[in-house]
């Protein structure tokens, strides 16, 4: 059941996250439909292929995917004061997203026996992965390499799922809820990881 619940929040999520994107940057019905399911089911598949999984899996998913076209054609038909007041929850959409993949990755690696090493790729890539190729796409940089904290996150999941840390479905909901604030405070706050131009400028200042 926490499973299904994980598939379904996260294709959700990201459909949405996918299709507002497509329509800020004015895409027609076909964009739109492109963005969106490649942002809900494109980190899975990435998943699959990195640790061995069968890429037709994610084609067997038949329910998640009549869930992403509803989600995207509800995105589409709504009326442009609707989407720009949907705008400001992009961020929280997509962090739910992150959040419900990264722990459903994780879970899908340990299955599998997989080492700790590929738990942490598999959540960081089905939880990051549908994301930044909804950037891609879209013609943005991706947010996984310069926004505020994002694929640290997901990684997080991984490790603490990897470790055999979360036991039942109420630890795993407590994480995923967990995830998503860390998410909305790392925007909040713009945290953000070292870059390369702020460490020279603190060396530079130090000497």
């Amino acid at each position: 059941m926490t499973w299904e619940i994980l598939n379904i929040l996260g294709t959700f999520a990201f459909a949405i996250s996918g299709a507002l994107v497509a329509r800020e940057e004015e895409y027609d019905i076909l964009g739109i439909y492109v963005l969106g399911f490649t942002t809900a089911f494109g980190g899975g598949l990435i998943r699959n292929l990195l640790i061995g999984i069968p890429t037709e899996n994610i084609w067997k998913q038949d329910y998640l995917f009549v869930i992403a076209f509803l989600v995207i054609t509800i995105v589409f038909v709504l009326p442009n004061n609707w989407i720009d007041r949907w705008k400001k929850w992009v961020v929280f959409f997509d962090a739910i997203g992150l959040a419900a993949f990264a722990i459903q990755g994780a879970n899908y690696a340990v299955s599998i026996d997989s080492p700790l090493i590929a738990v942490i790729i598999a959540a960081t890539l089905t939880g990051a992965g549908g994301g930044m190729i909804r950037d891609v796409f879209a013609g943005r940089k991706p947010m996984i390499f310069r926004s505020e904290i994002y694929a640290l996150w997901a990684a997080s999941a991984g490790l603490i799922i990897g470790l055999d840390w979360i036991q039942g479905p109420f630890i795993t909901y407590f994480l995923l809820i967990a995830i998503v604030l860390l998410r909305m405070l790392s925007v909040h706050y713009e945290w953000n990881l070292p870059h390369h131009f702020e460490m020279d400028t603190k060396m530079n200042r130090d000497n």
